[in-house]
């Protein structure tokens, strides 16, 4: 199973990520800012990162900003209640290959996460654009 990195600033939303991926033997990380996510990126070497938006210290836009000038590769999917297409898309084009509304569907989260650790990068990459293209212009 996958080392998974879930960053939200809400405590019963971590909780309650944390419960149903262990639940389902993944190995679980967990940051409650984007600053603490950065580091955790880098002490745990996740094979997937779970990231909200709306955050303290760091917002995800910032995570995905320095993970962008760093090279780093990890696949990130999006879980925000941030519902305009035009952030959607922006995350998209910062390298997130999915991107989820809350308040989201657990099993669908749970599968597509097992999904994307799976896969390769073409494949991730590819999934991405796919995501890119279904926000349209």
């Amino acid at each position: 199973m996958a080392k998974v990195l879930l960053v939200d600033d809400e405590p019963d939303i971590l909780l309650m990520l944390r419960m149903a991926f262990e639940d389902e033997g993944h190995e679980i990380v967990m940051a409650a800012d984007g600053r603490m996510a950065l580091e955790r990126l880098v002490e745990h070497l996740p094979d997937v990162v779970l990231l909200d938006m709306m955050m303290p210290v760091v917002d995800g836009w910032g995570v995905l900003d320095a993970m962008k000038v760093e090279g780093n590769e990890t696949p990130v999917v999006v879980v925000s209640a941030k519902s305009d297409p035009k952030d959607c898309k922006r995350a998209l084009e910062l390298g997130a290959i999915e991107y989820v509304l809350k308040p989201f569907d657990l099993d669908r989260l749970l599968t597509l996460v097992t999904a994307v650790a799976g896969e390769d990068a073409d494949a991730r990459e590819a999934r991405r654009r796919g995501a890119i293209a279904a926000q349209g212009d």
